[in-house]
């Protein structure tokens, strides 16, 4: 791949992973207000789940408009990661401004007591989870908003990594003969 190349690659990647850290921040949005509202949790797992369709499409879009139908593997799963890794630092600094102004332990809190009802206990202590799931709760009361979102932009990317591999694979299109790299 050339430079020119490698700069129009990162070009698209950025916008389309801006676009991506949109469709996650309302997914997280949607998870916040699902707490209280089950539709709009059902709503939010929609949204997540749409992420590789999401990315798959922005990269036929890269594909097609930028690269004139030819695309490689390799600078597939190369656009894919780099398109999860800008929405993840995006989503990553929205998440880490919400939790650390506008939080104030609602999401904790809502989590604690949803593990803490009556029969997500009984369930728990028959399965011997109960201490796990004290320990786990512990230990996320103890870490701080940039840990937490430093902890999702890391997992963001490393799922980037994986979906990319069947993203660019079904998304590859050679010309005849050999394709670009």
């Amino acid at each position: 791949m050339t430079a020119p190349e490698y700069i129009q690659l990162k070009a698209f990647a950025r916008i389309d992973g801006a676009l991506l850290s949109l469709l996650w921040i309302a997914s997280f949005a949607l998870y916040i207000v699902g707490i209280t509202s089950p539709a709009f949790g059902l709503a939010s797992i929609l949204l997540a789940v749409a992420t590789p369709f999401f990315v798959g499409i922005r990269l036929r879009h890269f594909r097609d408009d930028g690269l004139e139908g030819t695309i490689s593997f390799l600078r597939g799963w190369a656009y894919t990661i780099l398109v999860f890794f800008y929405g993840g630092l995006l989503f990553a600094l929205v998440q880490w401004a919400y939790l650390t102004f506008m939080d104030h332990g609602y999401l904790l809190t809502s989590i604690t007591d949803a593990l803490n009802s009556p029969e997500t206990m009984e369930a728990l202590t028959q399965m011997n989870m109960a201490d796990t799931i004290d320990e786990s709760i512990a230990m996320l009361q103890q870490m701080r908003p940039i840990d937490l979102s430093l902890n999702m932009l890391t997992t963001n990317i490393m799922i980037g990594t994986i979906l990319g591999l069947p993203i660019a694979a079904i998304l590859q299109r050679k010309n005849s003969g050999t394709a670009k790299q």
